[in-house]
């Protein structure tokens, strides 16, 4: 089942679980929803995040120093699907941890935890078919990358597999922040329209109220990751939520210079 994006743009909002600490990862979570996110992707620290970007692996490399583990972040997702049962709510990982917990074991605790779906981002397509088939059993919509350099061949493998969205990756390399959308992004969900009429999210890179606007004119959402995660970075705990959810409600107005 496609998640709704209720508005449009959507927003997608990732998060380190952890980071500051586990209680404030919901706090602020709870506000970027108050404030407009319509999924909350909660990311599984993991000590080799190679698909990320310096901001996100310090996130993940202080939230494990804290003795994060994939249980905590099923805890957390726990609470928010009670605090706010109406929104999207994706688990963001790497196999690893999830190959250590067991795989069916995960796909039980994270439709118990009210997980809408997982996006583990080191599993590709072609090697899924028992990730798939648990995905199933349990209900859980997975969601795939697809990337600019995808042939069409793979793409039409992502679509007829993924559920929930497709997350379009606007770039190349890892994440962060970059100063504008790139033509390939607008090129590759041309590409994923050919073989599906899901949601598509574009992330990788955006950061600014200008970028969501630019992704609203050829995508369903944004995913905003290395953006929010720095500005954790720079806040306190208790500040935090409040700084994410003024970030959040900005990103909607095209000539906020809330975005830095």
């Amino acid at each position: 089942m496609p998640i709704r994006f209720e508005n449009k743009p959507g927003i997608v909002a990732y998060l380190t679980t952890g980071d500051p600490s586990l209680d404030a990862s919901r706090e602020i979570a709870l506000a970027a929803i108050d404030a407009g996110a319509d999924v909350i992707e909660l990311g599984v620290p993991f000590s080799d995040p190679l698909a990320d970007g310096p901001v996100i692996q310090r996130a993940s490399e202080r939230a494990v120093a804290r003795h994060t583990r994939l249980k905590d972040v099923l805890r957390i997702a726990r609470e928010i699907r009670a605090a706010r049962p109406a929104c999207g709510l994706i688990l963001f990982t790497y196999f690893n941890p999830v190959l250590r917990y067991g795989l069916a074991k995960f796909a039980d605790d994270a439709k118990t935890a009210g997980a809408d779906g997982v996006l583990v981002t080191d599993m590709i397509v072609e090697e899924a078919r028992e990730y798939l088939a648990e995905m199933d059993r349990a209900g859980l919509a997975p969601v795939f990358l697809a990337a600019p350099t995808s042939p069409d061949a793979r793409l039409e493998e992502i679509a007829a597999h993924s559920r929930g969205f497709i997350y379009a990756v606007s770039r190349t390399g890892i994440t962060g922040k970059q100063k504008s959308m790139t033509a390939d992004a607008a090129e590759l969900v041309a590409r994923i329209r050919r073989w599906s009429e899901l949601p598509v999210a574009v992330g990788f890179g955006i950061s600014s109220a200008q970028h969501v606007a630019q992704v609203a004119e050829f995508a369903d959402a944004a995913v905003i990751g290395s953006a929010i995660v720095e500005l954790i970075e720079r806040s306190s705990p208790e500040t935090a939520p409040g700084e994410v959810a003024r970030f959040i409600r900005g990103l909607r107005q095209p000539e906020s210079a809330l975005a830095r």
